[in-house]
């Protein structure tokens, strides 16, 4: 609703209905140097405000009088505890001059707040919601600071290195919430080390180690794990190929391993354990680095498929507070990295077999070198007119990795993935995109040689896209290569 009233500029204040709430108001509006007139039916009220120096007249709100009394006025505020009073000044107000003054009114509940945004209030408050919330957010605060004593305490209390383990093969989200936990190491003077598993398989993860300078230890390279006497977990990682004993776990999944760490953060209803790492380096008062604010914003977008996936307020304050802090060239260069002539011959592969039912694609790639290439070549296929659902499959180290993609609200594509392959393999995603993996032995029952490649591939495809196109409720029946 358009009032025609400028906040910035307002002086002309009003109050209808003074108690606690409104006399709070008046006290702060007047501090601020504002022009203000209360008005409320009880006169003792009104006499002691006056005895304050305040404005104060005698009229029942109820009534048109109280329209009348407050016409000139450019924000209106409707404050008394008596709901149904409010309702008839916001009425009489409203019949009387047409909507040039800005309305704001207290309800009680959801339900009379409808009813006064029906009778033509701008802004209607509930003072029970507006305590509720700030509560919580000083109760988050207070366990925030709690926390990070906590993890301050544990930290230095490394008497040689800190171990960081990321999740196997590291994501952006993971990458960077290490980074940002070796940064508060280092500002608490403990030397730590970003330990991961796997390789940094995707174009984009080793574009964004290298630009951003992180330096990252493959487990199989550190001669003696005994220098670690700290290990850290963070974004969902896995140690039990590491033989530590976990002391941190930071994330923002709940962990299916059993751990008994000393200090543990784990919050479900944020997007990213990029943005959870954000808060402590606001807590800790850091000067955050360029390299650590880049890391961290990007973890949140890859995360959040830039704020289009599951995105919380608190992902939007964070990247908010990281964003003059990142250095956006290195960003673009991340998120645009040249395409490896593996990935080209992947992508080549699944379009040339691409079968397409529907919306929904499923391709095989073939034998691959790099798995990653998967992703990519799933997000690629995702453009092509009339699809809204991929799945690239392909085989490599004995296994059968998928990778699939969807931006089709109806369907979840983890929940897809974890129907078709959950009981003979491993899956893990979110609505958006997943993954899978399946031992080939299991899947097609046939030794792995030479000369069986080609009918590995045959019974693959075959029994992959039955699945597949199962799962997704489509009869695959009789493939297309959409040509």
């Amino acid at each position: 609703m358009s009032t025609g009233v400028t906040i910035s500029s307002i002086s002309d204040y009003a109050i209808l209905g003074c108690g606690s709430v409104g006399y709070a108001v008046a006290e702060e509006l007047v501090e601020q140097g504002k022009d203000v007139v209360i008005i409320d039916r009880d006169e003792s009220r009104v006499e002691s405000l006056r005895d304050q120096d305040l404005d104060a007249r005698t009229a029942d709100i109820r009534e048109p009088e109280a329209a009348d009394l407050v016409a000139e006025r450019d924000v209106v505020l409707i404050l008394a505890s008596d709901v149904e009073a409010n309702k008839a000044a916001v009425e009489h107000i409203r019949a009387r001059n047409d909507e040039s003054q800005f309305l704001v009114a207290r309800a009680s509940d959801p339900v009379s707040g409808d009813e006064l945004s029906e009778l033509g209030a701008d802004i209607v408050i509930n003072p029970s919601s507006v305590i509720a919330e700030s509560a919580l957010r000083a109760l988050e605060s207070g366990e925030l600071e709690y926390n990070a004593e906590k993890l301050a305490r544990l930290i230095e209390s490394t008497d040689s290195r800190l171990a960081i383990l990321t999740q196997d093969s590291p994501d952006p989200d993971s990458i960077a919430s290490a980074a940002a936990l070796q940064a508060i190491a280092d500002h608490l003077g403990i030397d730590a080390d970003i330990v991961y598993l796997g390789d940094v398989g995707h174009q984009e993860n080793r574009a964004f180690v290298n630009l951003l300078g992180i330096d990252l230890v493959q487990w199989d390279e550190i001669a003696d794990p005994s220098v670690y006497d700290t290990a850290a977990l963070v974004d969902h990682a896995t140690s039990s190929e590491m033989s530590l004993d976990i002391d941190i776990v930071i994330d923002h999944h709940e962990s299916e391993e059993s751990y008994d760490p000393e200090f543990a953060d784990v919050r479900p209803n944020m997007s990213s354990t990029s943005t959870i790492m954000t808060k402590y380096i606001q807590e800790f008062d850091m000067n955050v680095s360029e390299e650590v604010a880049t890391a961290l914003l990007y973890g949140i977008r890859a995360e959040t498929l830039d704020f289009k996936r599951d995105t919380t307020p608190a992902d939007l304050t964070a990247a908010a507070y990281l964003y003059p802090f990142a250095n956006h060239d290195t960003l673009e260069q991340v998120e645009s990295p040249s395409m490896s002539p593996e990935t080209l011959d992947v992508l080549a592969e699944a379009i040339t077999n691409r079968d397409v039912q529907g919306s929904h694609l499923v391709s095989n790639a073939g034998f691959v070198r790099d798995r990653e290439a998967l992703t990519q070549a799933a997000g690629h296929l995702l453009d092509l007119e009339g699809v809204t659902t991929t799945a690239v499959f392909g085989i490599a180290d004995e296994t059968i990795f998928l990778a699939g993609r969807s931006k089709d609200i109806r369907i979840n594509i983890g929940k897809v993935l974890d129907d078709a392959y959950g009981e003979i393999g491993e899956t893990a995603g979110h609505s958006t995109q997943a993954s899978a993996e399946i031992p080939l032995g299991i899947f097609t029952g046939i030794e792995i040689s030479e000369g069986t490649r080609d009918t590995l591939l045959e019974l693959t495809e075959e029994a992959v896209k039955r699945t597949l196109f199962d799962a997704m409720g489509v009869d695959g029946s009789e493939g297309s290569n959409g040509n």
